[in-house]
């Protein structure tokens, strides 16, 4: 017969600040002799738990100072603690900490207790009093400050990323909960707590199972991407990581950063504790090109390494929504890797995947599937914010629709969208409105996000249905006159010709034969023109082009130009002209040097000239 296995005993070894209300009956301990006398000796299990192990219960012999293993038998009715020596065949040592061990979510429980935590440290700012330290834990991140001279740095040999034990009480100021650190001190097995971390914070992680709002199968093949998305920024969150959304400053950008908005700023309140965690974990930040610009960069780069000096913060991840999937990007990607920043793109612009995957974590584009920009980003961007957070969707059921018409989506779930948001409230003419609203507001906004305005204007998170109602109203009526106004100047200069494919082709000055710096800006105008030709001729091939010194703004209807392949083409024929550019098949720009605008632009009819007419890429304007 094989020898009986020896069970394992578990000794409990307390920190020094340890009490009677740590210890319990039963239970081993590691004990420290204080004194010896007659009837037995006196031993310590920390500076504030001792007792008597009378002679009757020992084994051995001590004196002063040794250490052996002893079992709490009893607490008497006076406090006083009786041991029994014991000399257990098998056992591990687990050392105990004052107070109860908690996490994030038992801070509400625990006010005025003393209490332990083991976690990472995601953040450490110095205020002009407390130090403040962040503490991820298994569920969440909990606020510990640490009190030493007034601005004084309390633990200065703690950094960001250690696993740390902390001891303190729980106190509340001011609707919030916080630990005030008693201790702070690195564990010895930071790699086993770390990989236990991981571990409950990759569950948490876990997105939300959601249906997508409509059937359709050119969304379905990208929910697998955008479930990996949805992840990773639950994740990002968790870890202590901020999130910056860089967004096309259009109507389809705005619809897939504010929802997204929304749903990360509610799993952040959700997961922290402290108050404004939503404000400095979280910013939305518009980009006027459809890329990622050097400027931008530059702008980025420079407030998030101010945040990590000044406020202990990680550097954060970059959210690129409608943008981010050309080479145009990559300058400014090559800027950000130097830093070893992550960015995750979720894109509907034709790609150029080896150009940008070297340098981006996730990318999700419709093309990469084998479908195209009829799969606006607003789109995807809204099941991504419901794999989020589910609770946002009666509020962004009508944004699909919005994005939709903003970028003249032709799929066929469009009629879906419509009915989803017709189910909500919104009629086919409110959700036009919308959509020039937010073109409206995005023009005189500029660099800014508009946080909260563009939320009532879009009506996701809106607290005030009148307020939005008049505000669309307003800007929609501006928009409209603003664009009546400019068309009035432009249509009598702009030039027309009949193409080989029978396309009739517009070209229109529109730096010289349009007003300048206000709305609507060259590509707006350019569209506009375009809405007007394609009513004149009543569902006939349509495009027009909208130039300037150095660029120009491409839009067609009924004609398949694949324009990111046009601009390449340029840019390998047209040598010296500096050509770059993109877009999607009907809608695109392309930039060039102002010495060649001549030989790039006639170039370019000549490719326009040969592309072919397509039934299925006729305006949506002519739909009723």
């Amino acid at each position: 017969m094989s020898p009986s296995r020896v069970s394992v005993t578990i000794v409990y070894d307390l920190a020094p600040n340890c009490t009677i209300d740590d210890v319990e009956v039963g239970e081993h301990y590691h004990a420290t002799v204080n004194g010896v006398v007659d009837y037995g000796v006196f031993v310590d299990l920390s500076d504030h738990v001792s007792g008597l192990v009378h002679e009757s219960e020992l084994d051995g012999s001590y004196e002063y100072g040794d250490s052996f293993i002893v079992r709490l038998e009893e607490v008497l009715e006076n406090g006083d603690l009786s041991f029994s020596e014991t000399r257990p065949v098998e056992y591990r040592t687990d050392i105990v900490e004052p107070g109860r061990l908690i996490t994030a979510a038992d801070l509400q429980d625990a006010v005025g207790k003393t209490v332990h935590l083991v976690g990472e440290v995601v953040q450490i700012r110095q205020t002009s009093g407390p130090t403040l330290f962040q503490i991820r834990d298994e569920v969440g991140v909990v606020p510990c400050a640490a009190f030493e001279e007034a601005g004084v740095r309390a633990y200065p040999d703690i950094s960001v990323g250690e696993v740390v034990r902390v001891i303190g009480t729980v106190e509340q100021h001011g609707g919030a909960r916080q630990l005030e650190i008693e201790s702070l001190e690195p564990v010895p097995n930071p790699e086993e707590v770390r990989a236990q971390l991981d571990e409950s914070l990759d569950a948490i992680a876990e997105p939300n199972e959601v249906d997508p709002l409509v059937d359709w199968s050119g969304l379905e093949t990208l929910l697998p991407d955008l479930r990996t998305v949805a992840k990773t920024l639950r994740r990002a969150v968790l870890d202590g990581r901020p999130i910056r959304i860089r967004h096309h400053a259009d109507g389809d950008g705005m619809c897939a950063s504010v929802p997204l908005q929304l749903a990360l700023e509610r799993f952040i309140a959700e997961r922290y504790e402290t108050p404004d965690a939503p404000q400095y974990l979280l910013r939305r930040l518009p980009s006027k090109a459809p890329f990622y610009e050097m400027e931008d960069v530059t702008r980025d780069l420079n407030h998030a390494l101010s945040d990590r000096d000044r406020h202990g913060q990680k550097l954060p991840l970059f959210l690129m929504l409608d943008n981010g999937s050309t080479e145009e990007d990559t300058p400014a990607y090559r800027t950000l890797a130097e830093y070893d920043v992550p960015i995750v793109v979720v894109d509907h612009h034709h790609p150029d995947p080896e150009a940008v995957e070297p340098f981006v974590a996730e990318h999700v584009n419709p093309y990469l599937h084998g479908e195209d920009y009829r799969v606006t980003t607003g789109m995807m961007s809204v099941e991504l914010a419901r794999m989020i957070d589910p609770e946002l969707t009666d509020d962004v059921k009508h944004v699909p629709a919005v994005a939709g018409l903003c970028d003249r989506s032709r799929a066929d779930a469009m009629d879906d969208y419509l009915a989803l948001a017709s189910e909500a409230g919104y009629s086919e003419e409110n959700i036009d409105d919308i959509g020039e609203a937010l073109d409206y507001a995005a023009f005189w906004l500029r660099y800014d996000d508009g946080n909260g305005f563009v939320n009532d204007v879009l009506d996701v998170g809106c607290d005030d249905a009148a307020r939005h109602e008049e505000l669309v109203s307003f800007l929609a009526d501006r928009a409209s006159r603003d664009r009546d106004r400019q068309l009035d100047v432009t249509l009598p200069h702009t030039e027309h010709e009949q193409l080989d494919n029978d396309a009739h082709l517009y070209r229109v000055d529109v730096e010289r034969h349009a007003h300048r710096f206000t709305y609507p800006a060259p590509g707006k105008t350019t569209g506009a023109v375009h809405d007007h030709m394609v009513r004149e001729h009543d569902g006939d091939p349509v495009i027009t082009i909208g130039y300037g010194p150095d660029f120009a703004v491409l839009r067609s209807d009924g004609v398949r130009l694949d324009i990111p392949e046009m601009v390449s083409a340029l840019a390998d024929e047209q040598l010296g002209a500096g050509v770059s550019g993109g877009g999607h098949l009907v809608v695109g720009s392309i930039k060039f040097v102002s010495g060649r605008r001549e030989e790039v632009l006639d170039a370019l009819v000549e490719k326009m000239a040969d592309a072919d007419i397509d039934e299925e890429l006729r305006s949506t304007l002519l739909r009723d």
